[in-house]
């Protein structure tokens, strides 16, 4: 599954369980111009109720043919306050509870209180993205761009992704409220700032099957 390294699912979320998320995160107060929410399922209880449905879970178990493991959720929001660029680049680090000695796990960093870390190409291979539009996603207020297959290629230095984007065509990823954007996390993807933005709220859910060291936990 996932040849070309993401895809569309619509009618994704129910229309109540995206009021729900909304209504929670309208009634909790973030600082002004905030784009991003880190580790959101801890944050915001909808959001903690909704990765532990039986129906996403089954669904990440399609994907990855294993039973799947939560590693991390994120909330963002794309306003006009909050209008941002995202350069292409590939999603390739995890977090976990605590640092460890392993060959091929770094560089480390910490991110809101979390140990982050860039792992081997082995466990992004065993791990699925999936990208919840709380809102319509268009190419007016910023959708996310993918490179098909580039996850193929494995993690790409800097230096590199330059001169690959060149040679390749962007897909918009322009999606229904409701729909999901499924996909590997090391997929080259970017997004633009809104030429009109409006709320663009997405849910970025991750899960993965690869099996952690003794006493380490996604984080």
């Amino acid at each position: 599954m996932l040849g070309n390294g993401f895809e569309i699912i619509e009618n994704f979320i129910s229309e109540d369980e995206i009021l729900i998320i909304l209504h929670e995160l309208e009634s909790t107060h973030f600082p002004f111009g905030v784009g991003g929410i880190r580790n959101a399922e801890k944050k915001i209880a909808s959001i903690n109720t909704f990765i532990s449905s039986p129906s996403l879970l089954k669904t990440a178990t399609s994907y990855l043919q294993e039973k799947p493991s939560f590693v991390r959720a994120i909330f963002f929001n794309k306003t006009l306050e909050s209008n941002w660029l995202v350069s292409w680049h590939q999603d390739n680090t995890v977090c976990v509870n605590k640092r460890f000695d392993r060959s091929g796990w770094g560089p480390w960093s910490i991110k809101d209180n979390v140990h982050h870390v860039q792992p081997p190409i082995d466990v992004l291979n065993k791990m699925v993205t999936f990208r919840i539009h709380l809102d319509a996603s268009t190419k007016e207020n910023g959708c996310l761009k993918v490179l098909p297959k580039s996850h193929e290629s494995g993690v790409l230095p800097q230096s590199q992704i330059a001169s690959y984007v060149k040679s390749k065509t962007p897909i918009e990823c322009i999606a229904k409220r409701g729909s999901a954007l499924v996909m590997r996390p090391h997929i080259l993807h970017s997004s633009s700032r809104g030429t009109h933005p409006s709320q663009r709220r997405v849910l970025h859910v991750e899960f993965s099957s690869y099996i952690l060291p003794d006493g380490i936990k996604w984080a």
